[in-house]
């Protein structure tokens, strides 16, 4: 859908009807801070200028400044954590920024009823401390922790690096509050696990990228905080190993198997070379796995994972592993994984792939990929990591100026993600960055659909125009 055209006129408007209900500290109006110019990756085009940014308070703050641009046809642009890579938040030249950040409170924790209940501006990390403080967990975990807001997580649907067992963000929330672009709060802040009471609204909204209403409160799900945490470092000769070792570390370990995380030679000898300390495990060409167990018996889930490791050893899809024997040594395993976050410094300029494809073809998608890649530019940069277990691949590959763009590159990737009838984006959303990509993955009837969606809840196009599609 266009985004709606801008006129001076009708900024003027729309910044006056915004005065007369907001409070003085709640509108910014004229140039705005440049830090919500851009997410983490995706800056807005040079010499865009947002008329106004609105940093609410509560959601009737939200459902104003959304009831008053509608009635404008006036572009708005939601903005959270602003740590999304894929531009969903960049904002658009004469858009209304509407920032969620202020709105952090932790509303309420239920520990009979395993939830807690927060406003969409609460930093990912604040609600894993009060889940932490009443003996739970609340198990999305990614590297932005301390910055990404909720509400981000739930608009993007993230996933991270629990996936395997506790699911994505849509697992995690049992009801929400949205405004939609007409100002509508729709209130469907469920907690109860089973609610079959009509359409469930809440998926509307979750992973939409804040296309079709702005997400300001939630109902999320807790667990029994962990009392034994595993971890190992694994090398494996190929990739069938590490499908054997998935399915030796499933059937031992059951629900308790709770990360998986597959590094290809080329992303472990990066890794490595970022670390100060020795690797874990030589660096050897190898396949390396990260597996961690979570459990709530220290003594007998200790045990069952130094078996489960061992067996995988004995079957010969295992050479060589490192068992964690402290924390201290899981977090140098876990160290190695994390260096990922040392890519934009240390691997640019590069283009950063999240991709998802069947875990079973994944070993044969990994080097066809890396095939078309090098047939383009020989002397291309390439690293591919992942979680794997949930079909989630990440692919680093550097560009070279002209000679090889991040057109080239986009081209290549996706087209053999095509080919192998997988998604361009498994956990970061489409954005800006893959709208070109998006029928890549989701046929022609589907898109239609989004759109007709789109276009019956957001019927000016005010929301988020141009991302997804």
């Amino acid at each position: 859908m266009n985004a709606p055209a801008a006129s001076a006129e009708r900024a003027t408007a729309v910044l006056a009807a915004l005065r007369a209900v907001l409070p003085a500290d709640v509108l910014v109006a004229g140039p705005v801070d440049p830090r919500h110019l851009r997410d983490w990756n995706v800056p807005c085009e040079p010499g865009t200028a947002p008329v106004a940014l609105v940093r609410a308070r509560s959601s009737d703050d939200v459902a104003a400044t959304l009831r008053i641009c509608d009635a404008h046809r006036h572009p708005v642009v939601p903005q959270a954590g602003l740590t999304g890579l894929t531009g969903g938040a960049t904002p658009m030249a004469d858009c209304v920024v509407l920032s969620l950040e202020r709105m952090d409170a932790i509303e309420a924790l239920d520990v009979d009823g395993s939830t807690i209940t927060v406003q969409a501006g609460a930093t990912l990390q604040a609600v894993q401390q009060a889940a932490d403080a009443a003996g739970l967990l609340f198990p999305l975990d990614i590297g932005a922790r301390g910055s990404c807001r909720v509400g981000g997580n739930a608009s993007t649907n993230a996933g991270g690096n629990r996936v395997l067992r506790f699911g994505m963000m849509r697992d995690l929330i049992l009801g929400l509050e949205a405004v939609t672009p007409d100002g509508t709060v729709v209130s469907a802040m469920n907690t109860m696990l089973k609610n079959n009471a009509g359409y469930d609204l809440k998926q509307l909204f979750i992973g939409s990228e804040g296309t079709l209403g702005v997400i300001t409160r939630l109902v999320l799900r807790l667990y029994p905080k962990p009392r034994s945490v595993c971890t190992a470092l694994a090398s494996l000769p190929d990739y069938d190993a590490v499908l054997r070792l998935l399915r030796i570390a499933r059937e031992r370990l059951g629900p308790t198997l709770a990360a998986y995380e597959a590094m290809w030679p080329d992303f472990y000898d990066f890794a490595n070379a970022q670390l100060a300390a020795a690797p874990p495990l030589p660096r050897d060409g190898s396949i390396h796995v990260l597996l961690e167990s979570m459990g709530t018996d220290p003594g007998r889930d200790a045990e069952l994972f130094e078996a489960t490791v061992a067996a995988a050893i004995e079957d010969g899809c295992v050479a060589d592993a490192a068992i964690a024997q402290s924390e201290a040594q899981r977090r140098a395993i876990w160290a190695v994984r994390d260096a990922s976050s040392e890519l934009k410094r240390a691997f640019s300029p590069h283009v950063d792939y999240d991709v998802s494809l069947p875990v079973g073809r994944i070993g044969a998608f990994v080097p066809e990929c890396v095939a078309r890649l090098r047939t383009a530019c020989a002397d291309v940069g390439i690293v591919n990591f992942g979680h794997v277990a949930d079909g989630n691949l990440h692919v680093s590959v550097q560009t070279r100026e002209v000679r090889f763009t991040k057109h080239d590159a986009d081209e290549i990737v996706y087209g053999c993600v095509a080919d192998w009838r997988g998604s361009v984006s498994a956990e970061h959303g489409i954005g800006l960055l893959k709208k070109a990509y998006l029928g890549h993955s989701r046929n022609e009837a589907e898109v239609a659909l989004m759109k007709r969606l789109k276009a019956a809840m957001d019927p000016n196009g005010i929301l988020n125009p141009g991302k997804v599609f």
